[in-house]
């Protein structure tokens, strides 16, 4: 395993394993027996940063979510798990009735909803500290100022390590973490958006972003990590659930002029180096110039393995520059 610092603080910040391994399904699609073997042989691999949400996976059961931590909960306590594993949530888009979503009814940043849910989430996992709370999604309803102060208590009682934001416009990324260094409070450090080597439209209205999607790691988005050299993306989705190994899956918004060049080159890549389009683009992202940790979720431990072997597999400067030229 390879290994990240995120954060700038010495007090907060920690090493990571360049893999992070999504837990999305854990305690609902996957069970637990799957979800522990794939969790132990994860932390066998050295693996070390373990993502989850408050709200995973509420549309599972039309529920509310707590199933992925309520399982690593279990999980930390069964095997003595301490703070060698960095364990990453998010709140503030969890359905605040059955039935509901995060769309019409999730629970926003208020400095109540952050200091009580953040909470639930250590009773949850079974911790006295969250190492990396992410607000989930925007709350345009609750002065940012509020927000910024709200996780900030957070930090300031050690009860967090770690701030993070996603599926944010940049630029209330960038005001808040301007609010929060104004004050000389802790702002966010790690941002979390879906990233791939395909690119999406970015036009296509959605229920969350009706001007286009905002949870895309765009053009705008890497200018600001280039820009802010402490900052780091973790990139959700970079197999796109599938999609490379089953072309059949691959969402509507990938079906642009651009998609087949940047396919072919992939495939080119892949048959060279022997290795899956999947590991092809894991390396692709583990070897970018900018602060990339590619968090993959798996559903079996032979999904995992496959991740893992990405981890050691190097392309060319020749073979990068042709899937970066790719259009």
């Amino acid at each position: 395993m390879k290994y990240r610092t995120i954060g700038s603080d010495p007090q907060t910040r920690r090493e990571v394993s360049v893999l992070a391994l999504g837990a999305m399904p854990f305690g609902s699609v996957t069970d637990e027996e799957t979800s522990f073997a794939v969790l132990d042989r994860y932390v066998e691999a050295g693996g070390n940063f373990i993502d989850t949400s408050d709200n995973y996976a509420f549309w599972a059961d039309g529920g509310q979510g707590g199933q992925s931590e309520v399982l690593l909960g279990r999980w930390r306590r069964s095997r003595g798990v301490g703070d060698e594993i960095v364990v990453a949530t998010k709140l503030g888009a969890r359905p605040l009735a059955p039935g509901t979503s995060y769309t019409d009814n999730p629970e926003g940043l208020s400095a109540k909803v952050i200091r009580e849910s953040a909470e639930r989430s250590r009773e949850r996992l079974g911790t006295d500290r969250l190492d990396l709370l992410y607000a989930h999604i925007e709350d345009r309803a609750v002065p940012l100022r509020e927000t910024v102060e709200g996780f900030a208590g957070l930090v300031a009682e050690g009860t967090v390590g770690l701030l993070g934001a996603s599926n944010h416009a940049v630029w209330r990324v960038e005001r808040a973490r301007a609010l929060a260094a104004a004050a000389g409070l802790p702002g966010y450090e790690v941002l979390q958006y879906q990233h791939s080597y395909l690119r999406p439209r970015a036009d296509l209205p959605e229920d969350l972003f009706p001007d286009g999607s905002l949870g895309h790691a765009g053009a705008e988005l890497l200018t600001y990590l280039r820009a802010e050299p402490r900052l780091a993306l973790v990139a959700y989705s970079p197999l796109l659930k599938g999609a490379y190994a089953r072309p059949e899956r691959l969402p509507g918004d990938y079906d642009h002029p651009g998609t087949p060049a940047r396919l072919k080159a992939l495939h080119e890549v892949a048959r060279e180096t022997g290795a899956s389009a999947g590991q092809v683009v894991l390396a692709w992202q583990l070897g970018h110039e900018l602060p990339i940790l590619p968090l993959a979720g798996v559903s079996s431990v032979a999904q995992l393995e496959e991740n893992l072997a990405a981890v050691d597999l190097e392309l060319s400067p020749e073979q990068r520059a042709r899937l970066d030229a790719a259009h």
